[in-house]
């Protein structure tokens, strides 16, 4: 991929709070085998998905065993087949079982995110639409739901609050309007993508006026959403959301957007199913 995974310090620190939530004062059940015992493991998909996570996964081994072997058979963003074998591991038996609650949810978790994101993504091939995340994450791993939004091949909408503005109907009435909510955005932050809702076809044309970076077009049918891309005559890149599922999407890409913005790419999860077994 283009786009990087996050740092090794984000990924570190999401695995540590994982194992810190989930061991508490220790284990209790692996206290039952050997402190020397060694033991390998694998873990299996066990439907068809597209990989995210593994970074993560390998975290919560290496966190626990630093000489622990994992020899992976796929990277992220890989399409996997049911029954795959997505790695082999070599370790304390301890550490093994210790980590793999925490791994199998980073890899069940990102990896539906990713997989979900492809199936947009190929629901829209051939038309010039870029389907997008939003800011719908799972509370403190946002940085992680991204990456596997890329992995799955979308793109990443902002990430938070400090890099993009987006003026929406709040915004708005707060500020006297769409033209002096643009105005003022640009004054305070000129160096920031502007983004503006509009709820209306008029929305719309005040938005252009004012000049926006794009305009995000909120619950628009596709007959207004044809109607929004002739009006903007290509001046300022449109994006769509609300209400978006994978049965209308691609009659939305083809009324000529640019960007479908979708939140049930990270916050409707159903977790991959994953397992890890001693061998």
């Amino acid at each position: 991929m283009a786009e990087t995974k996050p740092s090794q310090e984000v990924i570190e620190s999401d695995v540590r709070r994982a194992l810190a939530e989930d061991f508490g004062t220790g284990d209790a059940t692996a206290d039952l085998i050997d402190a020397n015992a060694r033991a390998k493991a694998r873990i299996v998909c066990r439907e068809r998905a597209v990989i995210a996570g593994i970074p993560w996964a390998q975290a919560c081994f290496r966190q626990l065993d630093s000489d622990a072997h994992i020899d992976w058979h796929c990277a992220d963003g890989n399409r996997v087949e049911a029954d795959f074998v997505l790695c082999h591991i070599e370790g304390k038996a301890r550490a093994l079982v210790g980590a793999e609650r925490c791994a199998l949810n980073f890899l069940q978790t990102l990896s539906a995110t990713a997989t979900v994101t492809r199936a947009y993504v190929d629901a829209v091939a051939g038309t010039r639409a870029t389907i997008l995340d939003t800011r719908k994450t799972l509370p403190g791993l946002r940085l992680a739901q991204k990456y596997a939004v890329r992995c799955g091949g979308g793109s990443n909408h902002r990430i938070g609050l400090f890099d993009a503005i987006l003026i929406k109907e709040n915004h708005v009435l707060a500020a006297g309007g769409i033209e002096a909510a643009i105005a003022a955005a640009r004054a305070r932050h000129p160096d920031l993508l502007l983004e503006v809702e509009a709820e209306s076809l008029e929305e719309l044309t005040q938005a252009l006026r004012a000049g926006p970076d794009r305009v995000l077009l909120d619950d628009f049918s596709p007959s207004m959403l044809r109607d929004a891309v002739a009006l903007s005559g290509g001046r300022v890149p449109l994006e769509v959301s609300g209400g978006v599922d994978l049965a209308r999407v691609r009659e939305i890409a083809e009324c000529g957007v640019d960007y479908i913005s979708i939140g049930a790419l990270t916050k409707h999860v159903r977790a991959i199913d994953l397992s890890m077994r001693f061998v």
